[in-house]
């Protein structure tokens, strides 16, 4: 079935079953299955569908997006990339006397400043931006959660892992993926404590488990967004 509210279009299988409520389902693909008790009018389902429609319609949109992967980067005036948690705009500006390419965060949007408008310029500007804040950030962020151990971490540095988000080591390395940089500040407090947690628990027991959840009870969700929005944090 198709139903159209609020200007857009939504497609979705109504199947009659052996329950007692409406049900909206989702499965992997991003397909919308709503499910119905047996003799429930259409009506009652349109209107449980048009009250939830907001978040089934871009619950949708994400799970399809994601299936088809991350989108290749024009670099283009306006293009949205993710800081701290947000899309934000970017604004290329070629400015051929400078020295040096540079990005700056105005509140509404990126400004990337080149030498020459070049994709693999602004690429690595872009790269340089989010390394130097997410180091900032995380520093920032071991800074505050400190008071939660008696020991403090031995070096802390910003990596290009395609694996992990955080890792330490047995001498209390600390390395970051300067891509918590596009997660919001509660995700990468997160991932600093998960790691800080490692200079105790070097594995992931339960007494792992525990301090974690003491430090940050909600750690749970905070993974679930790297989960769900990993495959967007890329320039």
């Amino acid at each position: 079935m198709i139903h159209t509210y609020s200007g857009e279009s939504l497609q979705f299988d109504l199947k009659y079953k052996n329950r007692k409520s409406i049900g909206i389902f989702l499965d992997s693909y991003g397909n919308i299955e709503v499910q119905a008790p047996k003799g429930t009018d259409e009506e009652s389902v349109i209107r449980l569908l048009e009250d939830h429609w907001d978040g089934v319609l871009q619950k949708s949109k994400e799970m399809k997006e994601r299936l088809n992967g991350p989108q290749v980067k024009s670099y283009q005036h306006g293009e949205p990339f993710l800081y701290l948690g947000r899309s934000y705009p970017i604004e290329v500006v070629h400015t051929p006397d400078i020295t040096k390419d540079s990005v700056t965060f105005n509140g509404d949007a990126l400004k990337i400043q080149v030498r020459e408008l070049e994709d693999e310029r602004i690429k690595h500007a872009l790269k340089r931006f989010y390394y130097k804040k997410c180091k900032s950030i995380v520093e920032s962020s071991i800074s505050v959660h400190q008071r939660h151990f008696k020991i403090k971490p031995r070096s802390v540095r910003i990596s290009d892992s395609q694996k992990t988000w955080g890792t330490c080591d047995g001498r209390r390395q600390l390395t970051f993926n300067w891509k918590l940089a596009m997660a919001p500040r509660g995700v990468i407090d997160y991932v600093v404590v998960h790691e800080l947690c490692h200079m105790i628990h070097l594995n992931h027991d339960r007494s792992f488990w525990r301090l974690v959840g003491k430090i940050v009870p909600d750690y749970k969700e905070k993974e679930k967004w790297l989960a769900s929005t990993s495959w967007k944090m890329t320039v």
